[in-house]
């Protein structure tokens, strides 16, 4: 890591150990400017909100994820996808697969990639304002700054402290994961619609590396969100096809997902937001580490290239190019308002679903292959 200039500490302070985040140190790093990363835990792969799905788009296009360790990781070829009334249809596209994962050994992977390119990550330091000074901004106790980048989730303290914009719109989410525990079919992601236990969105169920990962999300708005009566509630409507109410689950996920695009404004002079914090996930989806690991370092050569004086500052032209979803937002205030388990038992296995539902989990690829036409079906329960 360079020294940066005379007058300030660091090129770039980056708060949040996130996807983003640590995508930008590596960019930035490997740049050869000094880049510093606050995060609040002391463990980078404590406290995650993510079921860590990765997928095949974001190893096809993020050469980052070339070395990531094969233990790390677990294929999944496959969606079987379930209506409310507990008919399937399994899903596929040719050579498209989701990789589930280790997401703590993933997060702390991904933060030695950053140390190794010469980014510094400062675990269990807390970032609380900023203020502006000539060129850059003072962080208090973690000096003088030339660029800050908030990569620091949804409630993002960066936002806040610079007046940017903050998400509205979420999904509530709990995932619970059961340590060697193994599922029938472990080769397809399990996805349930209704409308009573998700409405907005869905629950799952996949074998990931070393056991099974179970959760639901849901819109936020009426009901008091309870994660722990909700998993119940899912956990027994599953129950005939995949019953896990005996395990008692080794780790237990649950936070807010935003669902309303990227938020204005995104970026200030000498300042940006990326990944959760910037709202940058699929509002349709709930994914968001492809976009974040894509943005994240396209972000740290974008503000490389400014502190080096090959460009302009990236709130003049970087941000253009964060996705805006146009698409997935209609498709979203469709599911919010529109959502019918009574349409989806009878549509499950048409054209207009496969079509829906190649867009969802394919991106255009899907198809229903021939198993899984021939076993769309009602279960006899």
């Amino acid at each position: 890591m360079r020294s940066p200039t005379a007058t300030f500490d660091t090129d770039c302070v980056i708060v949040g150990a996130s996807f983003a985040g640590l995508a930008s140190a590596y960019a930035l790093a490997r740049s050869g400017l000094a880049v510093t990363v606050l995060d609040k835990k002391h463990d980078a792969g404590a406290k995650l909100h993510t079921t860590g799905i990765i997928v095949k788009d974001a190893v096809d296009q993020i050469a980052l994820l070339d070395a990531l360790p094969s233990a790390l990781v677990r294929r999944v070829p496959e969606v079987r996808l379930y209506a409310p009334n507990l008919a399937y249809v399994d899903l596929a596209a040719p050579g498209y697969y989701f990789l589930t994962t280790d997401t703590p050994g993933v997060m702390c992977w991904l933060v030695a990639q950053a140390e190794a390119a010469g980014a510094r990550v400062a675990l269990g330091r807390t970032f609380k304002d900023a203020a502006r000074v000539r060129s850059g901004f003072d962080l208090g106790e973690h000096g003088l700054t030339r660029f800050l980048i908030g990569a620091d989730g949804p409630r993002s303290r960066v936002a806040r402290a610079l007046g940017l914009g903050t998400s509205r719109r979420f999904l509530a989410g709990v995932e619970h994961e059961y340590a060697g525990a193994t599922i029938a079919d472990p080769d397809k992601l399990h996805c349930f619609i209704d409308r009573r236990i998700a409405p907005g969105y869905i629950g799952w169920v996949v074998a990931g590396v070393g056991g099974v990962q179970a959760g639901l999300a849901r819109r936020v708005g009426g009901a008091t969100w309870k994660p722990a009566a909700a998993m119940d509630a899912f956990l027994a409507k599953i129950a005939p096809l995949i019953d896990l109410r005996d395990l008692a689950p080794s780790g237990v996920r649950a936070g807010l997902i935003p669902c309303g695009g990227v938020v204005k404004p995104v970026a200030a002079t000498r300042a940006l937001l990326v990944g959760d914090a910037a709202g940058m996930v699929s509002p349709v989806t709930a994914g968001g580490i492809h976009t974040a690991l894509k943005h994240g370092l396209a972000a740290g050569h974008a503000v490389a290239d400014f502190l080096s004086g090959r460009a302009e500052d990236p709130v003049a032209w970087f941000v253009r190019s964060y996705p805006t979803f146009r698409l997935k937002r209609c498709l979203r205030f469709v599911y919010d308002h529109l959502q019918s388990d009574t349409a989806v038992n009878l549509l499950l296995a048409t054209r207009p679903m496969r079509a829906a539902a190649g867009l969802v989990y394919f991106h255009h690829k899907g198809v229903f292959d021939a198993a899984g036409r021939a076993a769309a079906r009602t279960a006899d329960y």
